[in-house]
């Protein structure tokens, strides 16, 4: 941790330069093009005629430019809170513990509210919280298990995947073992076909 005091003029400039500049590339973005609607930006008289794999690029676009967006305005209430803080004596000192926060970090991160180890708690808490919802989902009797050295009785990973695969599969007859034809399922063989 650092010791000493932090240079409060420097560290307002420089949040008042980064804040100048992300307004900027805001307006210049013209919202990242977020300000006309979708059917428009691609001139298309509906996107309902269209497959949507006609549209799927121009969707990816879209997403990542919202993503953009919201990181922009995240960014600058960040700023605008550190700016805030600094005019009301609070910067500094964390917003959790109250401890002050290390000059190394501030010096990295000037909008910071936390100090590393509130942080890093705070990280964790909400670490499930970076994972898709649907894993969720993801576990017995759903998850994608193949359970066949177990006592279990019911359809498993590898049961579904018989089943689909009697439909056909992307394998060729050299992934088959020497087999030069397709109707035979793939069964382990230890199982009984069905």
């Amino acid at each position: 941790m650092s010791t000493g005091a932090v240079d409060l003029n420097s560290i307002k400039r420089f949040l008042e330069q980064k804040r100048h500049r992300i307004s900027e590339q805001l307006d210049q973005s013209d919202g990242y093009g977020l300000n006309q609607s979708l059917k428009d930006s691609v001139h298309e008289l509906s996107a309902y005629d269209n497959h949507p794999a006609d549209l799927g690029s121009e969707t990816f676009e879209r997403e990542k430019d919202l993503a953009l967006r919201d990181l922009s305005r995240r960014t600058l209430h960040k700023i605008d809170d550190a700016l805030a803080r600094i005019e009301q004596g609070k910067y500094g000192f964390c917003e959790h513990c109250g401890r002050q926060i290390a000059n190394d970090r501030l010096a990295a991160i000037p909008e910071t509210t936390l100090c590393l180890d509130c942080e890093s708690e705070n990280e964790k808490e909400h670490d499930h919280e970076t994972r898709p919802i649907e894993e969720e989902l993801l576990s017995p009797p759903f998850c994608r298990t193949f359970r066949d050295d177990s006592d279990y009785a019911g359809t498993d990973g590898e049961d579904i995947w018989e089943e689909v695969a009697r439909y056909g599969t992307s394998e060729t007859a050299a992934d088959l073992g020497g087999k030069t034809y397709f109707d035979d399922p793939q069964i382990d063989g230890d199982e009984e076909p069905w």
